[in-house]
């Protein structure tokens, strides 16, 4: 079997991990009153070959659980949060090693880097979070996404109160600019029923696990103390500050 064949071929069964324990994770809240509405998706491939992918939710929370959530350290944990999922939801099959200048998504181990992220930016005000990681390098990575401008951005938006006493945030997972080495290898397709379900998957279950455990406690700490909203930038979408300086 050639190489490219075997990697589809894992990808499509790492898949089916995903897809059994996603499913069969319980997602009871451990807030009480906390509702996480179905996940949306919306995910194409550009003429590039580039993919732009975005899945979000919005959930519901009790405002007198919610306020003292707001807060660096919290979208910290939130961040950390994403990648333990992602390990969780594999099996351990695909594991996540920090690096002071980035972070690796590994098959089991290095050096079978499948994804390379620069470090991560965080930005906040009252109302919005983002927390985003450029893709570097990594075997999933064809060669026009090395090095190029291809992210992972989470986006947390205040989307004020819904009801008594309860409060809507939206939650967006984005993937833009990123090249598939999957489809250059062998086939857009393939890489739709591999590669791109994982992540729509894992996206999907990290989404409704906001609610059901308590968030992952930070590695690197980054914003451990003082916790205050002065320490980060203002918030804007990597894609909106791309289409200004267009």
């Amino acid at each position: 079997m050639k190489p490219a064949a075997l990697f589809a071929a894992l990808a499509a069964v790492v898949a089916g991990v995903v897809a059994l324990v996603v499913r069969l994770k319980p997602h009871t809240a451990v807030i009480k009153g906390a509702v996480v509405h179905d996940p949306t998706d919306d995910t194409g491939v550009g003429a590039d070959g580039a993919v732009h992918s975005i899945q979000s939710a919005d959930i519901d929370l009790p405002i007198d659980a919610f306020g003292g959530l707001w807060t660096p350290s919290t979208l910290e944990r939130l961040a950390r949060t994403y990648w333990s999922f992602l390990s969780r939801c594999t099996l351990g099959l695909i594991r996540v090693e920090y690096r002071d200048d980035g972070r690796d998504v590994v098959l089991l181990r290095s050096p079978l880097v499948l994804l390379s992220f620069g470090c991560p930016e965080y930005e906040m005000n009252a109302e919005r979070g983002i927390v985003r990681w450029p893709i570097e390098k990594g075997l999933l990575v064809a060669r026009p996404g090395r090095g190029a401008d291809g992210y992972l951005e989470i986006d947390v938006r205040r989307r004020g109160e819904v009801g008594d006493g309860i409060e809507r945030v939206n939650v967006e997972v984005e993937v833009a600019n990123f090249y598939p080495q999957i489809a250059h290898w062998l086939s857009r397709t393939v890489y739709t029923n591999t590669q791109s379900r994982i992540h729509v998957l894992v996206t999907y279950g990290f989404l409704r696990r906001l609610v059901s455990r308590e968030l992952e406690e930070s590695i690197t700490g980054r914003y451990a103390a003082p916790d205050t909203l002065e320490e980060t930038p203002e918030p804007e979408k990597q894609r909106d500050r791309d289409a200004r300086a267009a």
